[in-house]
């Protein structure tokens, strides 16, 4: 289906614009991307609003998502990875978030070590999407340490262990995805802005 979806597509484009073949392969992946995260969105939230982890899955998605937006991470290389990690993830982390009563104090050291590693490592790119300039690597760097440190701050004054659980996940997932480790574990490859020069450098 997705095939299908994905060229029929790009023969609109190619009918209407003349885009040379890097173009058109940036086209391609971004058509690809998109088809992917709206099939696996309505999925993955249908099957959470049966599982009444709909709400956690919202709440989650938003915290994560600001950090992501700049500290980037690892994606999968083939499509039914991303399945059924996303799977994984986004059902297993919000049912965690209503089960689980961890220490306040555990989640503010273990927050802390997320936020010397987000600055360490943040922003990972990935080889389809190299962070090119080094003055917008260190924006990302910045904003997602600083969204990682108001975080920590939640994680203190928090009381409701709900909430905490959800802010802390979102920051633990957001660590992994970025680590070295976790690039080497999926084989994938790491610092990919290393192998271009950029101009605005």
């Amino acid at each position: 289906m997705k095939n299908v979806v994905v060229n029929h597509l790009m023969k609109s484009v190619i009918k209407y614009k003349n885009f040379d073949d890097i173009k058109l392969k940036e086209i391609k992946y971004g058509i690809e991307t998109f088809y992917l995260t709206i099939t696996k969105t309505i999925i993955i939230f249908s099957i959470a609003y049966v599982l009444n982890l709909l709400k956690t899955l919202l709440l989650l998605m938003c915290f994560y998502t600001v950090l992501r937006l700049n500290g980037f991470g690892l994606h999968a290389k083939k499509s039914w990875q991303c399945w059924i990690g996303s799977i994984i993830i986004f059902l297993l982390i919000p049912y965690l978030c209503i089960v689980l009563h961890i220490s306040k104090y555990i989640q503010f050291f273990v927050g802390v070590a997320c936020s010397f590693f987000i600055y360490r490592f943040a922003p990972a790119d990935t080889e389809k999407r190299p962070i090119i300039n080094s003055k917008k690597r260190y924006l990302h760097k910045i904003l997602c340490f600083i969204t990682s440190m108001i975080y920590l701050l939640l994680l203190i004054f928090i009381k409701d262990y709900y909430l905490r659980n959800i802010i802390f996940f979102s920051l633990l997932l957001e660590t992994v995805l970025i680590l070295p480790i976790s690039y080497k574990i999926f084989n994938l490859k790491y610092d990919n802005y290393k192998n271009y020069v950029s101009s605005n450098c």
